[in-house]
């Protein structure tokens, strides 16, 4: 792990050494913020820095169980409609084929604290930390940022570095900030390296310009933003606070994640060791008047072999004049353990987001009414309702960079859009739904009709037919009673 750690510190040094010469820039430094998020980095990957083989500490990995909850909540059922236009069509089919990766998005961000989703000509590329140089930056808005891209061909590792920044241009008293992008390729024979510069053309990336024009509104005006958009996590930044990225999910809960993993492993080797052990004499084993040869290791181990015994029998050689035998069977502290485990889970999620008890270890936690668990997981409702926020704000940059890309390439006719987001509620139990609706039929509140096709996946039609058979039928019933 210190190896491929030092590594990768090299290849970033080296990426933004060549960065800083062949843009002429100076990159922005965070070396708390780096630190940071190279340790949770490694938790997320399960390498935490406390693995102990010699202890038998493992790791069970729950950062990444943490990242993944939170982006499944925060993605569940979610929908994005694009309407107005034919460029809102071309809009919906981009977001569309890269639907199934918002989750992954989520994750990721909820790893790394920030995440950077960018157009690349055909889709959209997630960046992580690791992967970007920020340039410029003004109250936590990046204005300069370059994005590291790479591919493998054989053994030719190819690289391209993508500057992006809005430059402040004062023309005949006028100032404007137009839109710069920038590509350089470089070509090397190891992973660990960037090379040589190279020309774009013998490149899979022929088709961008090394420069592009500067980049306005059509009335000369700023764009609205960049071309890409960020995921930052909620939580503020206590780490560096004028540094433009989030916080991992998990940063203040390190401690805790350690303890678990501990706990865990202690639990476990204790269940190890639990296994029942016998103790008998090797007289037990060897019949009377056998040779002494046959008391040897490998005499006594034929004769196990023989009698076929349980492995748990262990040979031990007799020196009182009655033969020795004794069970012994571990008593394991398992439920005590699984308080401790359960105390810690609660602990880790509360300082992550979510309400005390929503992690819990070999124990049923469900709550049975609604009501119940609206009151129970509010503050998981809240953190949630705050990643979908960021995860909305992130989704909004993404497509206007879209929109700038549809405009630049016509790649679609212009027009206006509108973009709606719907997301599926966490705390929806489909049988007090089910019960709530049936009380509206039985009211009068809603036709029967719409109770079957809502929860029987009867078609309108079918449903229809339905109801009115079973009308028709009571009617019948009614006047055969007279």
């Amino acid at each position: 792990m210190g190896l491929i750690t030092t590594l990768k510190r090299w290849f970033n040094m080296i990426f933004k050494k060549q960065a800083e010469e062949d843009f002429n820039i100076q990159a922005a430094e965070f070396p708390e913020m780096e630190s940071l998020i190279n340790r949770c980095a490694n938790i997320y990957r399960g390498v935490p820095e406390w693995l102990d083989d010699k202890n038998n500490v493992k790791t069970i990995n729950f950062a990444k169980s943490v990242c993944s909850e939170t982006a499944r909540l925060a993605t569940l059922a979610i929908g994005i409609q694009i309407d107005g236009s034919a460029r809102a069509t071309w809009l919906q089919e981009q977001i569309d084929k890269v639907y199934f990766q918002i989750r992954h998005w989520v994750e990721y961000g909820c790893a790394y604290g920030t995440v950077f989703i960018k157009p690349n000509g055909e889709s959209l590329d997630v960046f992580t930390p690791a992967d970007v140089m920020i340039v410029d930056y003004d109250n936590q808005e990046i204005k300069g940022i370059i994005f590291k891209d790479s591919y493998t061909v054989g053994r030719k590792y190819y690289t391209r570095l993508e500057y992006h920044r809005f430059v402040e241009t004062t023309i005949d008293g006028a100032t404007t900030y137009p839109y710069y992008v920038s590509n350089r390729a470089y070509v090397s024979k190891s992973p660990q390296s960037i090379g040589d510069k190279i020309d774009l053309k013998q490149t899979k990336w022929a088709d961008l310009m090394a420069d592009t024009p500067p980049i306005l509104k059509a009335n000369g005006e700023k764009l609205d933003g960049p071309l890409y958009g960020v995921l930052r996590t909620p939580q503020a930044n206590n780490v560096d606070i004028n540094a433009p990225l989030g916080l991992p999910i998990f940063a203040e809960a390190i401690e805790e994640l350690k303890d678990l993993d501990i706990a865990y492993s202690r639990n476990a080797g204790e269940i190890f060791d639990s296994q029942k052990i016998v103790l008998a004499d090797d007289r037990l084993l060897m019949p009377s008047g056998a040779p002494v040869a046959a008391m040897s290791p490998q005499g006594m181990e034929s004769r196990r072999n023989e009698m076929r015994l349980p492995h748990f029998v262990k040979n031990v050689f007799g020196q009182d004049e009655k033969e020795f035998y004794q069970e012994i069977n571990p008593v394991l502290n398992t439920d005590t353990r699984i308080s401790g485990i359960n105390a810690i889970l609660s602990q880790l999620g509360y300082k992550i987001g979510f309400s005390n008890g929503y992690f819990v270890f070999n124990e049923s936690s469900g709550i049975q009414t609604a009501t119940g668990v609206e009151a129970e997981q509010q503050r998981t409702v809240q953190f949630i309702k705050d990643v979908r926020d960021k995860l909305e704000s992130c989704l909004d940059e993404v497509i206007y960079a879209l929109n700038v890309y549809a405009d630049l390439y016509g790649l679609a006719p212009v027009g206006a859009y509108e973009v709606n987001y719907d997301f599926g509620d966490i705390l929806y139990v489909r049988e007090n739904d089910r019960a709530r609706w049936w009380q509206y039929v039985t009211t009068g509140k809603v036709p029967a009709w719409l109770y079957f096709v809502k929860f029987e996946g009867m078609t309108k039609d079918e449903a229809v037919s339905m109801t009115k058979e079973a009308e028709n039928t009571q009617s019948k019933g009614l006047f055969d009673d007279e």
